[in-house]
């Protein structure tokens, strides 16, 4: 079994950063490195939605159109840690965001995804 843990959101103005962070843990503590990983997010009212993913060692990522420049996807598999850099937050990028994790080098559907963390509140004000 393996656990996500997210943590960094919150409350920000148009325009402001947030730095969004989740931690792996179970059986990821020895192979962490053989999972793509990757951000969902579901505003209120909304389906979930693809955000960015991740390849297993960080060599290919892919982001949904409307992210695209501002937001940064990253790992660090000495930590077993995923991150979610966002920049020029707009109030529509208000939403529940969702780390996932998937046994597989690459992944960007959410079928693909096995795991998910209980998700982080993050709210863009304006």
């Amino acid at each position: 079994q393996v656990q996500l843990v997210e943590s960094g959101g919150g409350l920000v103005h148009t325009g402001g950063s947030l730095r969004l962070s989740c931690a792996a843990s179970g059986r990821t503590c020895s192979g962490f490195s053989n999972y793509a990983m990757g951000w969902f997010r579901q505003a209120p009212g909304k389906e979930r939605e693809f955000v960015a993913a991740i390849s297993w060692i960080g060599t290919w990522t892919y982001y949904t159109d409307s992210v695209k420049g501002r937001f940064t996807i990253s790992r660090d598999n000495a930590k077993n840690t995923v991150y979610l850099q966002m920049k020029s937050l707009k109030p529509e990028d208000t939403a529940v965001y969702y780390c996932v994790a998937a046994n597989t080098q690459y992944a960007v559907t959410r079928k693909e995804y096995h795991y998910w963390g209980q998700g982080t509140q993050v709210t863009v004000s304006s």
